[in-house]
């Protein structure tokens, strides 16, 4: 059977030792005085038995495996080990009937080192795995030895990655690792994914994820909330932890849209990233507006606003397509964290009457959100004068204690005054005033500040005046002369409030 593994085999054209030191395991450390030597002769065909000569071998580098075999491993071999190898090198018979045969000769240990061998370069690799699934088949496989063949099934997959091998023929090797029972404590299509995005290889990253999803290849890992999605999940989490927020969206909806099946919790990620751009962009919004209004910026054209607003939609559109497959494809118990993210969404994005209708749908799945979430889309909602939605959201604050209702009144307040409907802020003040709550003093000034600028507005005034004098009788204010000027007929009129 054509493999991987069989491009990873280097000609044997001179006499010299090859060096193999395991990759991503704790149990081999680099400061580790252990060590074994195995040297290549000049004729690959012939192995010297006698563990005497090989250690007169001459070598130039040698196969280190730290705190793995100790020097006095190396005086314990037995003449069956060289026997196993010889045998093993000459490829007559199986391996698995070659270590049938000599099972009662070989040691744990030495078990391990025909492994190590035949994991070399210029070894036949394969012959490691045939070895390795022997070892499983006779339950001879120890915690230990699974972690050597895993380190060593590392190496050979980060020689493939940095040699620029096509990624075939990385799956390749990890459908053999599959097939020999090998089963790691961690996912090795992340450690694949992890290797191309370390050596900067964003392209290949994506390419392997596709063609495991092609292949349909299972994900070793459970798909439980708190994974990373399987394949596509965990390269749009990598994505977006380095904020290519928009990429990772792509990714997980070409995906998608090419007839492939990401796993479920890869549009929970995908959501995630749409709200965390969402967000990035209402905070350069605010950023952009704030130079606008300090003169170093234009005012914003039409057409300026035009393409705001369609980013922005395509944000949503993108997020709201995500939630559907979540839906359509995973089980009711996503549905509140779906609407939980539908939510955040429609948050940054400022759409009040959309996040008041996530509220109602998690409530109705048994997720209840936090109360602060509640009080966030009401003074959305107050800042684009939403009256039906207010009413409906100011129901819960009937039953919350004191201290909670002024936070909510405030929140109603502060949504008024960002919206510029400076009477219904003048109107919320004079409730908590009812309720004998005290607004904030930044809140009670933007509320008079506002209402002063728009008094040649009809019916201003008159709310103006009274606000003065609920704030007075309520010693928030001092007594305060008005001034009313009737331009018509020349005449100041003055009154003490």
């Amino acid at each position: 059977m054509a493999s991987a593994l069989s491009r990873l085999i280097c000609s044997w054209s001179s006499p010299r030792c090859w060096s193999l030191i395991p990759q991503y395991s704790t149990k081999f450390a680099a400061n580790s005085r252990s060590r074994i030597s195995i040297c290549n002769i000049a004729n690959p065909r012939v192995f010297v038995v006698n563990k005497y000569k090989i250690r007169e071998c001459t070598f130039l580098k040698s196969v280190e495996l730290d705190r793995f075999i100790t020097s006095d491993d190396e005086d314990e071999m037995s003449e069956g080990f060289f026997e196993a190898i010889e045998e093993l090198e000459r490829m007559n018979r199986e391996p698995s009937d070659v270590l049938e045969e000599m099972n009662e000769r070989l040691s744990a240990r030495e078990l391990q080192l025909v492994l190590v061998y035949f994991s070399q370069e210029g070894r036949d690799s394969w012959c490691a795995l045939e070895v390795f699934e022997w070892l499983l088949k006779e339950n001879r496989v120890d915690k230990e030895t699974m972690e050597l063949m895993v380190s060593l099934m590392c190496g050979w997959i980060k020689k493939l990655i940095e040699g620029e091998h096509e990624v075939g023929d990385v799956i390749d090797l990890l459908v053999d690792m599959d097939c020999v029972g090998l089963k790691p404590s961690f996912s090795m299509i992340e450690k694949v994914i992890s290797l191309y995005w370390e050596m900067g290889e964003r392209g290949r990253a994506a390419s392997f994820v596709r063609e495991i999803l092609t292949r349909g290849i299972a994900y070793a890992g459970d798909d439980s909330p708190g994974q990373k999605g399987g394949a596509a999940g965990y390269l749009a989490w990598k994505m977006m932890a380095e904020g290519n927020y928009r990429d990772s969206v792509k990714l997980v909806i070409d995906l998608r849209e090419s007839g492939l099946k990401p796993e479920v919790y890869s549009y929970l990620i995908a959501m995630t990233a749409v709200v965390k751009e969402l967000n990035e962009f209402a905070k350069a919004l605010r950023k952009l507006k704030g130079f606008t209004k300090a003169g170093l910026l234009a005012e914003m054209d039409e057409e300026d606003v035009g393409y705001i607003e369609d980013y922005q939609s395509n944000l949503l559109s993108d997020g709201v397509r995500l939630s559907n497959w979540v839906i359509q494809e995973g089980g009711p118990s996503l549905y509140g964290v779906v609407h939980e993210r539908l939510l955040a969404m429609y948050i940054c994005a400022g759409r009040g009457l959309e996040a008041e209708r996530q509220l109602w749908e998690m409530k109705l799945v048994g997720k209840e959100a936090d109360g602060d979430l509640y009080d966030i889309v009401l003074a959305i909602c107050a800042s684009q004068k939403e009256g039906s939605a207010i009413a409906r959201l100011l129901t819960k604050m009937e039953v919350t204690s004191f201290l909670q209702k002024k936070k909510t009144l405030s929140w109603l307040l502060r949504g008024y005054i960002k919206g510029g409907h400076f009477e219904d802020a003048a109107e919320t003040v004079m409730k908590m005033l009812d309720l004998g709550l005290s607004p904030e003093f930044l809140d009670r000034a933007a509320v008079l500040q506002g209402l002063r600028k728009r008094s040649s507005q009809s019916g201003i005034v008159e709310t103006y005046l009274k606000l003065c004098k609920r704030l007075c009788d309520a010693s928030l204010i001092g007594p305060c002369l008005v001034y009313l000027h009737i331009k018509k007929y020349k005449l100041w009129i003055v009154k003490m409030v």
